[in-house]
Order: C-alpha cells, then sequence, then structure tokens
C-alpha cells in the first residue's frame, strides 16, 4: 500500500458504524435451526451470500474421509414434541430451538414419567435456561427443557414424537476470498452451526460480514483475506483437508471469531506455542484499548472454538482466538438464556473496531531503518524537538518541551528512531517503546516523510 505520511491510511481508521445492522442481521439468523450439517447451514450461508455476494458455498459429501474423521450424514427435523393424556404438548420443538437435542433420532412412544426422565435434559443451577445439547456421533434421542417444566411433569404416561431422519447428504462451508496486492493471506474464521444463541453463534459471522464488507470499502489492501464461515469442528476439519497445504504457505495470521457480541471485556486465546505474528498483533491492539476495557489473556489450555483445528501439529497456522467474553465464561453459555439480552449493539460495535484495527495495524505494519548514523539532529525538523534543551523531573516523571506533534513527546520520536534497525515492523515498535501503535504508525510516516527513516 502506499505510504501517505499527511494523513492516516483509510485501512487503520474503523468503520463508523453503531452495531445496529449487525445486530439486526444476527436477529435475522436466530429462528434458523442449524446443526453442524443440513439445510440450516445452507440457510445460514445463502443469508450471508446476500450481504456478500462473492462468498462460495462449499460442500463435502457425507462419508467422506477427513484427517480420520467421517462427515456425517445430514439430519433433518419435521416436528418434536411431549404431549400429556390429555393431548396438551408440555414439550415443543416449534417453541424455541433447543428444546430438541441436536441430531436425534425418530421416535413415536408412550412412556411413563420414570421411563421419559432419562431422555430429558435440564439444568437446576438454572432453572430458567434450556441447556443446548447434541449427540452428533452417537445415535441417541432426547429432550431439553428448564428446570421449573422439568418439575412440574406429573406422574403419568407421555407421547413421545420425534419426526426426523437421517440420509446421505453434503456438509456445507462459506469461503470468502478477498484479493490484496500480495499473495500472503490473512484467515479469519468462524462457525455457523449451532441453533439459537445470540453470542455464541450468531456475534461471530455477524462481525466477520461487517468485517469483509469494511475490507471491500478500502481503496487499497496490502494482503490477501481468506474469510471462513464453516461448522465448528468437523467443518474446519473438512476445509483444512481440502486447503490446508496453501494455507501453510500463505497465512501470515488467523484469528477465530468467537462470542463477540457482548460487553464483558474482551479475551484472547493465543496459539499453541505462542509467539506468531498473529499473537503479537493481537496482543499490541487489545493491550492499547481504553483502561476501562478489561482484557484476559488466556493459555491455549483454556482454547475452545476452531483454534483447536488451525493449530493442531502437522497444520501449525499461527492462529489465535479472539473473544469478549470467553466462551463457557458468561451466564447462559450454552443455553436459551444466550440471547439479546446479552448480545448488544454496542458489544458488536466494539468487537468489530478491534479486528479493524488488528487489519489497520497489519495493513501497515512494516519495519523501518534509520537513514544515518547516530541520533539525527531532530532540532533542525519542525515540530519534532526543541532546540532549547531544557529537561526537568518532577519524581520519577520528565518534564520535556512541547512539540507541535502534540501526540508524540521529544523522547518518544528518539525511541522510535532507536528501535528503527530494519528488525522491528511497527507492533513490535509499539510494545518496545509502550507508545500507542496509532501513534507509532503517524510517528513513522512523519519520519519517513522528512527522509530520516526507509524501509
Amino acid at each position: 500500500m502506499t505510504v501517505q505520511a499527511d494523513e492516516l491510511p483509510s485501512s487503520s481508521q474503523p468503520l463508523e458504524q453503531d452495531g445496529s445492522e449487525l445486530l439486526q442481521w444476527a436477529k435475522d439468523l436466530y429462528p434458523i435451526h442449524r446443526s453442524i450439517i443440513g439445510e440450516g447451514v445452507r440457510e445460514t450461508l445463502r443469508y450471508l451470500q446476500g450481504l456478500l455476494p462473492d462468498l462460495k458455498i462449499g460442500e463435502v459429501p457425507s462419508g467422506e474421509e477427513v484427517f480420520g474423521w467421517r462427515v456425517p450424514q445430514e439430519w433433518s427435523i419435521e416436528a418434536a414434541y411431549i404431549e400429556d393424556r390429555g393431548g396438551n404438548r408440555v414439550i415443543d420443538f416449534a417453541n424455541h430451538n433447543l428444546h430438541i437435542m441436536g441430531y436425534s433420532e425418530p421416535v413415536d412412544r408412550w412412556l411413563s414419567l420414570d421411563e421419559l426422565q432419562p431422555y430429558l435434559y435440564s439444568l437446576p443451577d438454572q432453572p430458567d435456561a434450556i441447556p443446548y445439547v447434541t449427540s452428533y456421533y452417537s445415535r441417541r434421542w432426547g429432550f431439553c427443557l428448564t428446570d421449573q417444566q422439568r418439575q412440574q411433569l406429573s406422574d403419568q404416561h407421555y407421547h413421545v414424537v420425534i419426526k426426523s431422519r437421517h440420509f446421505d447428504g453434503v456438509l456445507n462451508y462459506g469461503e470468502l476470498i478477498i484479493p490484496g496486492d500480495e499473495e500472503q493471506e490473512v484467515l479469519f474464521s468462524t462457525y455457523i452451526c449451532h441453533p439459537s444463541m445470540a453470542n455464541n453463534e450468531l456475534s461471530g459471522p455477524v462481525v466477520a460480514a461487517a468485517l469483509a464488507r469494511w475490507l471491500y470499502s478500502l481503496k487499497e489492501r496490502r494482503y490477501t483475506y481468506r474469510i471462513l464461515f464453516v461448522p465448528e469442528a468437523i467443518g474446519a476439519i473438512s476445509y483444512l483437508s481440502r486447503n490446508h497445504q496453501v494455507m501453510k504457505e500463505r497465512t501470515i495470521a488467523g484469528f477465530v471469531l468467537s462470542c463477540v457480541g457482548d460487553e464483558g471485556g474482551y479475551s484472547m486465546i493465543p496459539s499453541r506455542l505462542g509467539g506468531t505474528y498473529a499473537d503479537r498483533i493481537l496482543k499490541t491492539v487489545l493491550s492499547a484499548l481504553d483502561e476501562t476495557d478489561h482484557v484476559a489473556y488466556y493459555s491455549f489450555l483454556d482454547r475452545g472454538s476452531d483454534e483447536r483445528q488451525y493449530c493442531s501439529p502437522g497444520i501449525d497456522l499461527p492462529v489465535v482466538g479472539f473473544c469478549r467474553s470467553r466462551y463457557g465464561m458468561y451466564p447462559g453459555y450454552h443455553t436459551s438464556l444466550d440471547d439479546f439480552s446479552v448480545v448488544t449493539e454496542r458489544g458488536l460495535k466494539g468487537a468489530l473496531h478491534t479486528m479493524q484495527s488488528v487489519i489497520g495495524l497489519m495493513e501497515q505494519d512494516y519495519s523501518y531503518r534509520v537513514t544515518t548514523p547516530c541520533e539525527p539532529q531532530l532540532g533542525k525538523y519542525e515540530g519534532l524537538y526543541s532546540s532549547i534543551s531544557f529537561l526537568q523531573c518532577d519524581g520519577d516523571r520528565a518534564l520535556e518541551p512541547a512539540t507541535d506533534e502534540a501526540d508524540i513527546a521529544p523522547r518518544e520520536w528518539l525511541h522510535l528512531l532507536a528501535y528503527a534497525d530494519g528488525n522491528h515492523d511497527l507492533s513490535a515498535l509499539s510494545q518496545v517503546t509502550k507508545i500507542h501503535w496509532r501513534r507509532v504508525l503517524k510517528g513513522m510516516l512523519r519520519l519517513y516523510q522528512l527522509g530520516l527513516v526507509n524501509r
């Protein structure tokens, strides 16, 4: 990308968006009954394709072996309910997608309450929540309900009906490649397989979609961007089985977006071994957030989404996980309580702006080298340094004369130049000098304009 010295490049500026559009996308997608494979995934991808016309929908057939796994059959469900002797439906899948255990096999039986209990799932410690339960790879059936509903069941026989079927079909995923000047790629991955959970399921796809639309709006792009919408685990594994070689050659950094719609601070799950470019970039951006935005740094041992697949031995992509409240760490996770009281416009907007900042830093993350040995005489450059030698100390704090470049203090100019050795890109400069990365970018572009550094 072309260096512009008079203003920050557009890629370093967050999109001015209030989050209402993202929230509406999530609300549109919420009613769809998704699973890891089936029509719900396709319906979700078609909606995203309406937002991103270049999104390609790929497929992997049932039964195909992918790195030791086998793509499962599709599952479709027409109806599922439990009714009492009077024909009253005490539990009905039509009322909430989470009422049915995912992948339940067909059933049409009368059972006593005692016989029914082993097939019911509830949470005594969250009596108002319907839990999310699945059995993808073993044939079972079951119903999920609030514990309050469970306690109200009377001792009688119940008619249990599940109208579902399993059949050979295809696993679908969405792939969007946004080209840049370079073949090197940045990966963003999110998942599209959970039914009716706002933060765990829908915040990642809508933030990824908004990020893609912003990338298209940029006049120039340095890197190529690969944005994936996949069923969690088996979808990422299936995609990697077909694309891991080219991804290993091209990916310089990757980010898994999960649970990014609430207002509970920010979370980072590092790559498996740490120390990758993705680790450094995300940590640089998160460490520069306002002090009121709490940031939690986890271990790879705390992983829980598709960073498990992208970082696995043999794949070893430089991928980190990004959340607001990490999965499993907020009330209502994997239950019906994960609704739009959890996901907010402000939460979605904050996650979007953070990822835009990550991209903005990467797009301009060049290494600079000073053009002359020793410290340059900055006093002859207007606005960089005072020609009067005057430095006092107030305790541990140095008082320096003001400059026209109000954001960058005189000593900070010297810090930037001291590490402009061709081995420190902007993110490394920010970390070693403790200067906000946007000020580092602004400063280095100014020094580049003055001919004090090159790259």
